[in-house]
C-alpha cells in the first residue's frame, strides 16, 4: 500500500476512533442513569402492586411511577440508538485495520522485487 494512502487511511481512522471513544463515553454514563431507573421503576411498581389503597395507588403511579416509566423507556430506545451507532463506528475501524492487512503483503512482495 502506498504510504500516502496508509497515512489517510490511519489518519481517517483516528478521527473515526474519536467518535466512537465519544459514543462510547455517552453510552456507560447513559447506562449508569438507565440503572438508576430500573431500580427507580422497579422499586415502584413493586410498591403499588403491594398496596391496596387505590388513592394512594393512583398518586404513587402519578408522582413516581410514570414518570420514571417514560425516563426508563426513552433511555432505553437511546442505548438502542447508541449501541447502533458504536456498532456502525466499529465496522469503519475494522474495515480500514483489515484493508490495512489485506494491503500489508502487497508492500513486502512490491519491496522483494526491488
Amino acid at each position: 500500500m502506498e504510504e500516502y494512502l496508509e497515512k489517510s487511511l490511519e489518519e481517517w481512522k483516528e478521527d473515526i476512533s474519536e467518535i466512537l471513544d465519544q459514543i462510547n463515553q455517552e453510552y456507560g454514563e447513559i447506562m449508569k442513569e438507565l440503572k438508576v431507573y430500573t431500580y427507580k421503576y422497579g422499586i415502584t411498581k413493586q410498591v403499588i402492586q403491594s398496596t391496596v389503597n387505590e388513592e394512594i395507588i393512583e398518586s404513587i403511579r402519578e408522582r413516581y411511577h410514570k414518570p420514571f416509566e417514560e425516563k426508563y423507556n426513552e433511555l432505553k430506545e437511546y442505548v438502542k440508538d447508541l449501541d447502533e451507532k458504536r456498532k456502525v463506528f466499529q465496522m469503519f475501524v475494522n474495515k480500514i485495520d483489515e484493508v490495512k492487512k489485506r494491503e500489508a503483503p502487497k508492500i513486502d512482495l512490491v519491496a522483494a522485487f526491488k
